[in-house]
């Protein structure tokens, strides 16, 4: 970008007939005659003068070198060496401001002025197009279908109180573990059954296909009139996605100062001997897995039914990059023959076709044991499938009762998913890696607060 004084597009201006830019002013700040380093400049102009004129555009308006022109202002030159460039400033004010841009190129600048110069050489229409991309979302427009008919739900009756009574009380007992699935709530009411008519004797909640769907209609109407909250329920097998926006930069500059190093996990399983995780066959009891599984920052596959190939493959490259001997599964399914079948399907599939032979499957739920331990209600609408390939092999041992694994209270799954974790890891290894997660955030948080009071009062994005 430099040039030299004697070439032949070089000429002798006054130094009034060019002035600074106002997107210098902006990137740079304007060049201040009290800067020690431009006093400096002066004092090298008064000995040596301009070695390397000015660029200034065709409108008059300076394009390299505003801190020369400002030196040789202080200095008291009158004329000074300058190039007109082939551009003018008010024809293309982008294409100017990232050409400015390039000729302060090597240039010692402030963490500022690295900023609002690489604003200024980006490309709006590229910079957003490359912003869509990243959110891989399509906006098609459809043609909105007419909505047809009224839809109306009748009140709940006072007859109806002490069935809602009954499931307000489950939510609340449970408020901890919120939100619930409606599955939840139905195995919870049968540990004391309401009638869910109060006129009517033999209308006891029981454990069948017309007692839940009773149950999901309630809940519904409960929702809509407030009587139950509707963070109190989720549907699980509904899941829905939200996209965080930002009303523009300023605003997303500040979020993400203040959770700024934040979210640090220290692998609390590091030092343990074995590779754990969870494999949990429903969806529904998901939140409860995880949050045990949280406290030991064990991996944890959730699902329908049987698991698909990627997550065992997932699973098996967790344990080939943990370097450890043996892989522990902790499956948690329900009592039935499909159940017994998804641990046992699992843990071959995971041995035979994906080469893990050192694998340590443990079913810890649900068990025959623990439906005599809590006293589970069969029902008569549940009963094994004849379909299943394990049928006979169950109903010969345990009856054609069966149990889903929603059945165990929140506080009941939580406890024996706990037990056994604690019974297969290194309590004492545990513990150390806790304390030295508690250390780790010490750490963590002196450094944030050092960034972020670094950084905080910088309005770069004002420009």
């Amino acid at each position: 970008m430099d040039h030299d004084p004697k070439s032949e597009k070089c000429h002798f201006i006054s130094i009034d007939s060019v002035k600074p830019s106002p997107e210098n002013d902006r990137i740079y700040h304007p060049a201040n005659p009290k800067d020690p380093a431009i006093i400096k400049l002066a004092r090298s102009i008064l000995n040596q003068g301009v070695l390397t004129p000015i660029i200034y555009t065709a409108d008059g308006f300076i394009e390299s070198g505003h801190r020369r022109h400002c030196a040789a202002r202080l200095a008291g030159l009158t004329e000074i060496p300058a190039i007109m460039s082939d551009i003018r400033r008010e024809d293309d004010i982008e294409a100017f401001t990232a050409r400015l841009a390039e000729h302060n190129i090597q240039r010692k600048k402030t963490f500022d002025e690295e900023v609002r110069e690489e604003i200024a050489r980006q490309n709006p229409e590229t910079a957003y197009q490359s912003l869509i991309e990243e959110r891989e979302k399509t906006n098609d427009i459809l043609e909105p279908f007419k909505i047809l008919g009224q839809k109306t739900r009748s009140r709940i009756t006072r007859a109806k109180r002490l069935f809602l009574d009954a499931v307000q009380k489950v939510i609340h007992e449970r408020r901890e573990h919120l939100p619930l699935s409606v599955r939840q709530i139905h195995y919870a009411l049968l540990n004391d059954p309401p009638l869910k008519h109060a006129s009517k004797p033999n209308s006891v909640y029981k454990n069948d296909a017309s007692s839940y769907k009773n149950l999901i209609d309630l809940t519904t109407r409960a929702r809509l009139d407030g009587s139950i909250s509707m963070e109190a329920i989720a549907d699980s097998t509904r899941p829905v996605s939200c996209w965080q926006t930002y009303n523009g930069p300023q605003d997303f500059v500040a979020d993400q100062l203040d959770r700024l190093l934040c979210g640090y996990w220290r692998d609390l399983m590091q030092s343990q001997p074995d590779h754990i995780e969870i494999l949990a066959e429903k969806n529904t009891i998901q939140s409860i897995v995880n949050r045990v599984a949280e406290r030991y920052c064990i991996p944890t596959v959730t699902g329908r039914g049987y698991c698909s190939v990627s997550p065992r493959e997932g699973m098996r490259q967790r344990y080939l990059r943990s370097g450890k001997n043996r892989l522990v599964v902790l499956i948690v399914s329900d009592f039935d023959p499909d159940g017994e079948e998804i641990a046992q399907s699992f843990a071959r599939s995971m041995r035979d076709e994906f080469d893990v032979e050192n694998i340590h499957p443990i079913k810890v739920a649900l068990t025959a044991d623990h439906v005599e331990q809590f006293d589970l209600v069969p029902s008569p609408d549940m009963k094994a499938k004849r379909g299943s390939s394990q049928y006979e092999k169950f109903v010969s041992k345990y009856g054609d009762d069966v149990f889903e694994v929603e059945a165990l209270q929140p506080s009941q799954l939580i406890d024996v998913l706990t037990d056994a974790i604690d019974n297969v890891i290194d309590t004492d290894l545990f513990n150390r890696e806790l304390a030295q997660e508690k250390e780790d955030a010490s750490k963590i948080m002196a450094l944030r607060k050092v960034v972020q009071s670094t950084i905080a009062d910088r309005n770069f994005l004002a420009c």
